[in-house]
């Protein structure tokens, strides 16, 4: 098998996107490449990477839409690449179902940071293993997979870690900060908001498949914690 990690880079500015195959290349990866969203689709269905590195102001389609499609066929990790430094602009790409976001301008060697740290991250915990249900929803730790009535909901790598590390610990209220060192990393360079955003989209989805959305439970002033049954 190709041990070789395949990275995405969908960047519209010819230097910007230059600089970072370079960089990327340099790490050992395998680089492919796109400058409009279009075009980003179509390289991602000829060989789907392990890994995207996606600008959110793109011609074409923008950032969020290339997201969305890639979300409908797959659960490969995606980092935002964003010019605008407000906080909801930072979050644009996580509502979409980015796993991680990078703010221009920015260092290259951050982002090969980053890139390091979310394809950490997807391959999950290998200490931690075995099937947990609770009612409906079971765990497949093993798979790295949630399933809610025996089906698989499409989760991202990050949505899994952090639904992993709630379910690991039911009846427990956990911190926003707890969450984000357990399922985003130590290392993590953000803010605590971006577990809300993920929450959220767990949620959505959760509910979507049958499932119960609030099996995560908001605790106010504190966190967050999983409930085991449904009528706790």
């Amino acid at each position: 098998m190709d041990s070789v990690r395949h990275i995405l880079i969908v960047e519209d500015d010819e230097k910007t996107l230059g600089t970072l195959r370079l960089y990327l290349e340099h790490e050992g990866f395998s680089i492919a490449s796109a400058t409009g969203g279009l075009a980003a689709l179509e390289r991602a269905r000829e060989r789907p990477p392990d890994l995207v590195v996606l600008d959110l102001m793109l011609p074409e389609l923008d950032g969020t839409d290339v997201c969305r499609e890639l979300r409908k066929s797959g659960n490969v990790p995606i980092i935002m690449l964003t010019a605008r430094t407000t906080e909801p602009d930072k979050l644009r790409g996580l509502r979409a179902g980015a796993d991680d976001y990078v703010t221009k301008p920015f260092s290259p060697r951050e982002l090969v940071a980053r890139i390091h740290a979310v394809l950490r991250r997807s391959l999950g915990d290998a200490t931690r293993s075995g099937t947990t249900s609770f009612d409906e929803f079971e765990i497949d730790r093993d798979a790295h997979r949630i399933r809610i009535h025996g089906d698989t909901i499409a989760l991202t790598p990050t949505e899994y870690r952090l639904l992993d590390a709630l379910s690991a610990r039911p009846g427990v209220v956990m911190s926003r900060s707890q969450l984000v060192e357990r399922s985003l990393g130590w290392d993590y360079d953000g803010t605590d908001r971006t577990i809300d955003v993920h929450v959220r989209n767990i949620r959505r989805k959760l509910e979507a498949s049958g499932g119960n959305p609030q099996r995560i439970r908001t605790i106010l002033g504190t966190g967050y914690l999983f409930v085991a049954h449904a009528d706790e």
